[in-house]
């Protein structure tokens, strides 16, 4: 039975978490604030979280930041839908079928250790400059976060869950559903997370191929600008946008793979 004075304790704990997640954000943001009142930074360089700001709220008062929101949200959902799907339905099949794992093995390193940036000239002969080629970066950067995460997982799970699941006499379709995927949710989860994340951070890649809108276009287009303050703005929202999806998705995971990947904190 837990006491009063400690149920106390516990509830002053997610605030104080939250506290020590917070601190050096604002200490940083405090910093570059006084440095900038105080002619510490190149205001070109580093431009005051004033000016910032402004900008921001210039772009978001015309529609602009939301466009440009809006538009990397939709490469990124699809691109990760597409890689995600691939990536676990390849991971299951090279988990069933060794022979399958081996025929892919040398192809499949090789794709893995070419940055996508790399092949952007022949994904452009191939898929034009439309909205293709701009998947094409996103998908080859977030697929093999999830593959290997999902192999290794569903390679891992208890020998002896798939005895119990023989003992039972369970099909194939059931193994999968009551035995691999629960086996494997840790490894699963951990996967897809890590790989929307490098998906997110391959945006401003794919959005260097002849886009026209997206907030790696609007980077880029505030450089040729010199527009300082507007490539912050699209940072700090590339950035807090990324920070939300990741929410959002650990929020989707299960209560116990979420446990385990926050260790407690939030």
């Amino acid at each position: 039975m837990s006491l009063p004075i400690f149920k106390g304790f516990a509830s002053w704990q997610r605030p104080l978490a939250l506290m020590t997640v917070l601190v050096l954000p604002v200490l940083g943001i405090a910093f570059w604030y006084f440095g900038s009142t105080r002619s510490w930074f190149n205001a070109y360089l580093l431009p005051p979280p004033v000016e910032v700001w402004t900008a921001a709220v210039d772009l978001w008062g015309k529609g602009l930041l939301a466009e440009h929101i809006e538009v990397s949200l939709m490469r990124v959902l699809v691109g990760f839908a597409l890689s995600g799907s691939s990536a676990l339905l390849l991971a299951a099949l090279n988990c069933r079928f060794p022979l399958i794992r081996r025929m892919t093995f040398l192809p499949l390193e090789a794709i893995r250790v070419i940055p996508p940036l790399a092949l952007v000239p022949l994904l452009i002969l191939w898929f034009g400059i439309g909205e293709g080629s701009k998947l094409a970066v996103i998908i080859l950067a977030s697929f093999f976060p999830v593959y290997l995460s999902a192999l290794t997982a569903l390679q891992t799970v208890d020998p002896k869950l798939l005895q119990m699941a023989q003992t039972l006499n369970l099909n194939k379709l059931e193994t999968v559903r009551f035995v691999l995927v629960p086996g494997a949710s840790a490894g699963l989860s951990t996967g897809l997370r890590l790989g929307f994340g490098y998906a997110w951070r391959a945006l401003v890649g794919a959005e260097l191929i002849a886009a026209s809108a997206g907030l790696g276009y609007l980077i880029l287009d505030s450089e040729q600008l010199a527009r300082t303050d507007r490539i912050f703005v699209g940072i700090v929202v590339i950035a807090i946008t990324g920070m939300v999806l990741d929410a959002i998705f650990r929020r989707l995971l299960p209560a116990d793979d979420r446990q385990r990947m926050l260790g407690g904190v939030f």
